[in-house]
């Protein structure tokens, strides 16, 4: 009888399961868009004036901190071989119960806590019918995105909740940065979790996990991971983390409304993908997710400056996602063809 696995080496014996050529791509992949990001720094700054002064990369980075804020713990759950398309409806929702309980005059550090537990229960009932339903997390978030929208709605209707406390949105606009850069709150706050979540995706064992669940979630199950409670744990903490980017979303522009946040789910699942974090699970990289994050946002910025219409953005957007999908996976299996059809060595003659 052949041993399990053991969990700890799970990942790299899933990660074989993938061919080598689509398995150097993905790093292949990675460095292509961090050269990206580059190209397009050095085009904004040379072609486009204002772009590299500190309020405008100040605006550019601190514009996209709620996506990228989600983006992380979507990572995550991508790599595990799920998805999560609730996450803005779930930044809505957050959006529209800080502005319902500020309005009904509770303190707003009382209202932060809440917003986070609705983002916990939204993360639960995901997870829940993943997990334990056994549906696809596909179509249950594509449900839940509705519902989330919809509660929101219910919470706030059609108005705008405005005059929140100046101190607490002081710290999240674009003009108030840490002292000595032009780097906001919010993206500071990015920052270190990014450092947090690449040193858990990447240095302990609940990461190894993760990259086993994405490459052979049977494997892995019987190697002695915890398959549906690490889902689980997944689904909670992007619910947490979008509810709080309803938070940071209503402080940045000062009001909360029900239809905050609306497609940024796009944006987010964009940015992952574009980083070359593989959808069918099992690969991918924390740098790769934050190089799409900063491609998406500094790309987005420099068609702004130049007065592209919002509308040809969107399609930009569309088709960096579609390519990020698209090209890692005609390169590979142009690189596996030529692979095959080399001659084989000799075999040694005995």
């Amino acid at each position: 009888m052949t041993p399990a696995p053991d969990p700890r080496t799970a990942p790299e014996a899933g990660a074989a399961t993938k061919s080598s050529p689509l398995r150097g791509l993905a790093l292949r992949w990675d460095t292509a868009v961090g050269v990206l990001v580059i190209a397009v720094l050095v085009t904004g700054l040379g072609t486009t004036e204002g772009f590299g002064s500190a309020e405008n990369l100040a605006f550019a980075f601190n514009d996209i901190a709620e996506v990228a804020l989600i983006a992380l713990p979507m990572t995550l759950l991508v790599v595990a071989g799920q998805v999560d398309l609730s996450v803005a409806s779930m930044l809505g929702l957050g959006s529209a119960l800080t502005g319902a309980l500020w309005e009904a005059g509770w303190a707003f550090e009382l209202i932060v806590p809440v917003v986070l537990l609705a983002g916990v229960a939204g993360g639960l009932l995901n997870g829940w019918l993943v997990t334990r339903v056994g549906l696809p997390s596909l179509a249950v978030t594509i449900g839940t995105l509705a519902l989330y929208r919809g509660l929101a709605s219910v919470a706030l209707g059609s108005d705008a909740v405005t005059d929140f406390p100046q101190v607490y949105a002081d710290w999240a606009v674009d003009t108030t940065t840490v002292p000595g850069t032009f780097l906001t709150y919010p993206v500071l706050l990015f920052a270190v979790m990014a450092v947090v979540t690449a040193v858990v995706l990447h240095a302990t064992g609940f990461g190894r996990s993760l990259f086993a669940i994405g490459a052979q979630e049977e494997a892995a199950y019987f190697a002695g991971v915890r398959v549906r409670r690490i889902k689980l744990l997944l689904f909670v903490v992007t619910g947490l983390v979008s509810a709080f980017a309803g938070v940071v979303f209503t402080l940045r522009y000062g009001s909360a409304r029900a239809d905050n946040g609306l497609g940024f789910e796009m944006l987010v699942i964009a940015s992952v993908l574009l980083g070359g974090v593989d959808f069918d699970g099992g690969r991918g990289t924390l740098f790769g997710a934050v190089a799409g994050v900063l491609l998406i946002g500094l790309l987005k910025n420099l068609l702004t400056l130049n007065d592209v219409a919002n509308e040809v953005q969107v399609i930009v957007t569309g088709l960096l996602l579609v390519a990020s999908v698209l090209t890692p996976r005609v390169v590979a299996a142009v690189v596996e063809r030529r692979h095959r059809r080399a001659p084989k060595p000799p075999a040694p003659q005995s």
